[in-house]
């Protein structure tokens, strides 16, 4: 899986590194300025600083693919092969972007942060989903994984950059912690924005919107249920980022997989640190693209002082130094550190008092965010604010944190897609028709049929493991 000689494709999967930019090639298919859409390409997102809209034929994924309007790039490695997603969705695209004083988006050739991208179908079912980008990657990263589907059924759709990018990402802001809050406020400032653009596009308000996302997406989903509930009516999180003062978080757990790759630190270690023993198999891989990245760019987020010569000004210039892990994250201590840092840490906490219904899936072999220093917990702080009864927790057996990973372990793997868009079914069912979703469970992996497009979360469950 490789995006060009010695790249392999999902080092662009999470950390933003997009090495194809989107193609001006060719027109989008079917375009059109007549009819009902085009009555309704001027439209205004307030607070925008800049917007282009479109009148398209086809908003989805197969109708954009290979035109400006998407970045199959930024979507590499995000869904498995075979996966079947809908098409023919006609209606509006605002492409834009809001005051931001960074520039590492390099999109469409803005050069400017804070970019975002909203769709308005021409049969809309009076909904709203708004996502933020996974990792450190782009508005345009969940077009297969989310925007296609919940456009198929009638919804508007709505995502951002989340106001910074790629692996330098933690460049932005002037205090550590800065660039991950600029986050939360671009999410805010976008959900709002789209509500006031659905009401010109449609002449009513949203009657129902929803918060998700994948990795940073689903941490965002959590953030944004926990402190502005009012924006929404539910949400669903996708193995969300798991940010706690005290711990767990990556900080806490990332080290110990450098460590290990300089041979300081074995598999027992992984395994005490929370890996799960029967993803063994992944780590190679992740340690080759994923441990020692992650780790020294949030590192350099929110303790910079740590080792300021790695990585320095930047992540690096190459994908060999973007990729290489810092030496001396294999000693990191977040306990020892300085109490700055976990201040820096508390202002992007998530605290699990969620104020609207969510629910969360996170497979069992994710090599990335180990689920049990991650949704296992969360789910018992939201249990713990006495919030239960607004979560339901889903274990995807044989589910890791990357779908394109199923193409090359079929035998070991299922992709979380499927589960995760039964999940937002059962999210709306919930919120909109009061049917109560299936109680907290394991989704076993099937042994046969479909595995790439089909997902019951009602199928007779494993019990759930006790956490830990």
């Amino acid at each position: 899986m490789r995006l060009s000689s010695g790249v392999p494709i999902l080092t662009a999967l999470l950390m933003g590194v997009t090495l194809v930019g989107p193609a001006d090639a060719r027109t989008p298919t079917g375009p059109y300025d007549d009819g009902p859409c085009g009555r309704h390409t001027r439209l205004d997102v307030p607070g925008a600083e800049h917007q282009r809209s479109a009148c398209l034929g086809d908003l989805t994924t197969a109708g954009l693919a290979g035109t400006p309007y998407t970045d199959m790039a930024d979507q590499a490695g995000l869904s498995a092969k075979g996966t079947r997603n809908p098409s023919g969705v006609p209606g509006v695209q605002i492409d834009g972007y809001f005051p931001d004083s960074s520039r590492l988006n390099a999109t469409h050739g803005w050069q400017h942060d804070a970019q975002f991208v909203i769709r308005l179908p021409e049969r809309w079912n009076g909904g709203l989903v708004v996502t933020g980008a996974p990792g450190t990657r782009k508005q345009y990263s969940t077009d297969t994984l989310i925007s296609d589907q919940v456009l198929a059924q009638g919804y508007a759709y709505a995502s951002t950059d989340k106001g910074n990018t790629g692996p330098d990402f933690f460049t932005d802001g002037a205090r550590p912690g800065d660039a991950v809050v600029e986050w939360h406020s671009r999410v805010t400032e976008l959900t709002r924005a789209a509500k006031k653009v659905v009401r010109q596009r449609y002449g009513t308000a949203p009657r129902r919107t929803y918060m998700t996302g994948i990795s940073n997406g689903g941490y965002l989903t959590r953030w944004q249920l926990e402190n502005r509930p009012e924006l929404y009516d539910g949400g669903v999180d996708w193995e969300g980022t798991l940010w706690t003062a005290r711990g767990p978080s990556p900080l806490t757990v990332l080290p110990v997989t450098v460590a290990r790759s300089l041979g300081a630190a074995g598999d027992a270690d992984l395994v005490a640190a929370g890996f799960a023993a029967d993803s063994t198999f992944l780590w190679p891989y992740h340690e080759s693209v994923y441990w020692g990245l992650t780790q020294k760019i949030f590192r350099a987020e929110l303790d910079p002082s740590y080792d300021p010569k790695c990585p320095g000004v930047s992540a690096g210039s190459t994908p060999a130094e973007i990729f290489t892990a810092c030496p001396s994250d294999a000693a990191y201590d977040y306990r020892s550190r300085p109490a700055s840092v976990r201040r820096a840490v508390a202002k992007i906490a998530l605290t699990g008092r969620i104020g609207k219904p969510l629910i969360t899936l996170h497979g069992d072999l994710d090599a990335l965010l180990p689920i049990r220093t991650d949704s296992d917990v969360y789910a018992r702080m939201i249990d713990g604010q006495g919030r239960g009864r607004l979560h339901r927790y889903y274990t995807v057996e044989g589910g890791t944190h990357a779908d394109g990973l199923y193409d090359a372990f079929p035998d070991r793997l299922r992709p979380i897609l499927p589960c995760y868009r039964s999940a937002f079914t059962a999210l709306t069912r919930w919120v909109e028709r009061d049917r109560t979703p299936p109680s907290d469970r394991t989704v076993p992996r099937p042994r046969n049929g479909d595995v790439v497009n089909s997902c019951s979360l009602t199928a007779p469950a494993v019990p759930a493991a006790p956490a830990f």
